[in-house]
């Protein structure tokens, strides 16, 4: 609960920060700095030491890499069929794409599975959605923001990127078997607490209620893809074809059909893709999304 209302009370801030004159109108970009540089990086090394893998984590692993190849491919044919720019491509991709995996789904997942649904949560999270975004993520950013980008400089952008570096760090102290210092470790999870406070507020300060927007039905499509089509397609891949039904299964789905993911919106706005379409799909897709949610469990209480 307390998750919940953090959501509401720093999107609201950022609202009423908006008509602050006082207040300056692009602190937002410093905020994304912030929790693409510090908090994101602190996350990863605190988590990815401590997961002990297996072939059964392939599932929940690979769902976050499935969901970001089929809007990779579901808005990259249908934007150039239609037209669109590529920024505007680039931002469907970046927030249609990838899942809210931690922020809400690590409580929603607790609440309904109880501690021990958080050892796959953290699965789909970790491993899957946020180093899809750390890779994959970056590439996008950079290929839709200029056009076409050479390779070099696409993979220096990913070298470099803040939290693949973590990644890489943190998965060779996994592979050492060796976690840090536990004063460490705390620093790490005060400065990865910051992330949820700081990219909610910056969506909130840049998100627009503007009835008049050519926003609303590309962010009508994007969130149906994300929190209809994409967990169906899952369902129909991992139930249906795989013949998979344990609760890690379900946790998995559950995770797939979160809101869009707050990081990268947050990277959409950093590299100019669609700041305001970005902001609107976590603006609009966080309550939207506990609806579906809740239609998603029912359905898989028949499975």
């Amino acid at each position: 609960m307390t998750n919940f209302i953090l959501i509401f009370l720093f999107l609201s801030l950022g609202l009423v920060l908006q008509h602050v004159k006082q207040f300056p109108n692009h602190i937002y970009k410093t905020l994304n700095k912030i929790v693409i540089y510090f908090c994101l990086p602190a996350i990863t090394l605190y988590h990815i030491p401590k997961i002990k893998w297996s072939n059964e984590l392939l599932f929940p692993i690979g769902a976050g890499w499935i969901t970001y190849i089929l809007a990779f491919l579901f808005f990259h044919i249908l934007g150039k069929k239609l037209g669109w720019s590529n920024k505007l491509i680039g931002c469907l991709i970046l927030t249609a794409g990838l899942s809210n995996s931690s922020f809400l789904g690590y409580p929603i997942i607790e609440a309904l599975f109880g501690k021990k649904g958080l050892e796959t949560a953290v699965l789909v999270d970790q491993p899957g959605t946020f180093v899809v975004v750390s890779t994959f993520g970056v590439f996008t950013a950079t290929f839709y923001s200029k056009g076409s980008p050479n390779t070099f400089e696409i993979l220096k952008k990913i070298i470099l990127f803040p939290p693949f570096i973590m990644f890489v760090l943190s998965c060779l102290l996994n592979v050492f078997d060796y976690d840090l210092h536990e004063s460490i470790q705390s620093l790490l999870l005060k400065i990865g607490s910051l992330v949820t406070p700081l990219a909610l507020l910056s969506v909130g300060l840049q998100l627009t209620f503007d009835k008049k927007s050519k926003h609303w039905k590309f962010l009508r499509l994007g969130l149906f893809f994300k929190l209809i089509l994409v967990p169906f397609t899952i369902l129909i891949l991992y139930v249906f074809i795989f013949n998979q039904r344990s609760e890690a299964i379900k946790i998995t789905l559950l995770e797939t059909a979160m809101a869009p993911m707050i990081t990268g919106a947050i990277l959409a706005s950093t590299y100019g893709l669609k700041p305001k379409l970005s902001s609107m799909m976590i603006g609009f897709g966080i309550p939207i999304s506990f609806i579906t949610l809740a239609v998603w469990y029912f359905v898989l209480t028949f499975i």
